[in-house]
């Protein structure tokens, strides 16, 4: 029996977020309201949304020796992830830079800090947390070689989920691993880059599907998802809310789908699952404070 549902390999940040009535041009300037700080990073996020879910987690990450660094361990520790993997020191905290606009769209600039410095030997150093893990899931706020070391580690028994955010190209070694990739519209334009040929989503679906990954969900935001394997293109439909804040809902999404694969469900059901926890995280303001618990997304 494993000792984990779910290993999260990834970035913890600080979320430095400010509301706006419009995000700033290039040279312009606009107010905003007061600052919040809020405990983020995909790594991070993930982690604490698939342990309200109930997910025996762990998170593999590094954080600095200060206070934002801090906080994150306790948010973390808060929602019952286990932080044995959490690496202290070595730089700042990484922190990131949020605006938010009325309609809840956001636009974020990521400082990596202490995330740069989560480095490959980190990743084999850690090997018994591989290990123990049914499902392990990463993100591309960590250095890319350390990605490839995670994917290296990954035991025969163990599912391998990477949502590629920021995008950048990928190795081979890493997409065929992918069961499944994760992308939204963006990650799914850069990732294929001249290979996208198409405006569809089902054809993106398709196409990066022949790079080499066991399966790929493409989110679409408010038109829902598409689920692509072996077996087809399948369309998961949207659940209808009205957002206030789409921060942290791909993570909490990613965190979600992980979580089910984990307990044996099939990928389209895992979606829909995961289509749900997203939908809700978005009617609430924040990243990981959005994030639902169980009992509330099946009252949703």
């Amino acid at each position: 029996m494993n000792d984990y549902d779910l290993l999260v390999v990834g970035s913890a940040n600080a979320d430095l977020v400010i509301e706006v009535e419009r995000r700033p041009g290039a040279g312009e300037t606009v107010l905003g309201s007061d600052l919040a700080v809020h405990p983020g990073g995909k790594g991070a996020n993930q982690a604490v949304a698939a342990a309200r879910l109930g997910a025996r987690t762990v998170l593999l990450a590094r954080v600095g020796d200060d206070a934002h660094g801090r906080l994150l361990l306790d948010s973390q520790r808060a929602a019952g992830v286990d932080t044995v993997g959490v690496l202290v020191g070595g730089a700042p905290t990484g922190v990131a830079l949020i605006t938010v606009d009325p309609s809840g769209d956001n636009s974020i600039v990521v400082s990596p800090g202490a995330n740069g410095r989560l480095t490959p030997q980190d990743v084999r150093t850690a090997a018994s947390l591989f290990q123990a893990a049914r499902v392990v899931s990463t993100q591309l706020e960590i250095p890319l070689e350390t990605v490839v070391e995670v994917v290296r580690n990954l035991t025969p028994d163990s599912r391998f989920v990477l949502n590629p955010s920021p995008p950048r190209p990928l190795p081979g070694e890493v997409l065929a691993a992918c069961d499944p990739l994760i992308v939204n519209e963006h990650e799914a334009r850069v990732i294929l880059g001249d290979a996208c040929v198409s405006d569809r989503p089902e054809d993106w679906a398709r196409l990066l599907l022949a790079k080499g990954p066991r399966s790929v969900v493409v989110t679409l935001g408010a038109r829902g998802a598409l689920v692509a394997s072996s077996a087809g293109v399948g369309r998961v439909p949207p659940v209808r809310v009205d957002a206030v804040d789409t921060t942290g809902a791909g993570d909490a999404f990613t965190a979600a789908l992980a979580y089910r694969l984990g307990t044996g469900a099939p990928l389209p059901e895992a979606a829909q699952y995961a289509a749900r926890v997203g939908a809700v995280a978005v009617t609430r303001r924040g990243a990981q404070e959005s994030f639902p618990t169980a009992t509330e997304v099946e009252e949703l």
